[in-house]
């Protein structure tokens, strides 16, 4: 028998200081039964830091979503697709493998990557020089310290506000707790 998502709704209030970009997102995740609440959130951090791209990449005439993700290997974690259907933001966490960061660069106008956990370090050292010839891709380290402050954030029900101000990212949750995340651009 196979086992079923867990579905967790978020209602994110994004103020992104940096690009003048302030809006309330209703979110629904589905939780694959193999993904962590850490990876989860780590997606709900990547949609907060690109949710000014609806207004400054697509003039606010997109949508900006969550993907299948572990579900379906070819389709990213977190996706900007355009009113025509293009792919314009492909998002991806964790550590994917160089193959599936140049596919993604095929398909989409730009592809950021948030690689995260104990080990993201010596993927990055084993992967970077297979990764220099692909111009549309952005790589990003989210610090391991905050990783258990994000992971706590994570509720079936979430309110959560997060604040974006000079690369910065704060996150708060509605019981009060909150994490300071200050992504490291490898690439």
């Amino acid at each position: 028998m196979a086992l079923k998502s867990t579905i967790f709704k978020a209602n994110l209030a994004v103020a992104d200081i940096d690009h003048g970009y302030y809006a309330d997102h209703n979110l629904t995740l589905a939780r694959h039964p193999s993904e962590t609440d850490e990876r989860m959130m780590v997606r709900l951090v990547a949609l907060a830091l690109h949710a000014h791209e609806l207004q400054t990449r697509c003039g606010g005439d997109a949508t900006l979503a969550f993907g299948a993700g572990l579900s379906d290997a070819d389709d990213p974690d977190v996706v900007l697709t355009d009113f025509i259907g293009a792919k314009r933001l492909w998002i991806e966490v964790g550590q994917p493998d160089d193959k599936a960061l140049a596919k993604a660069c095929s398909k989409a106008e730009a592809v950021v990557v948030y690689a995260f956990g104990p080990t993201a370090e010596v993927w990055w050292r084993g992967i970077e020089t297979k990764l220099t010839r692909l111009d549309k891709l952005q790589v990003w380290r989210l610090p391991h310290a905050a990783m258990a402050e994000l992971t706590a954030l994570s509720e079936r029900s979430m309110q959560l506000q997060a604040t974006v101000q000079e690369g910065h990212l704060m996150l708060t949750g509605g019981a009060g707790g909150s994490v300071d995340l200050e992504p490291l651009r490898w690439k």
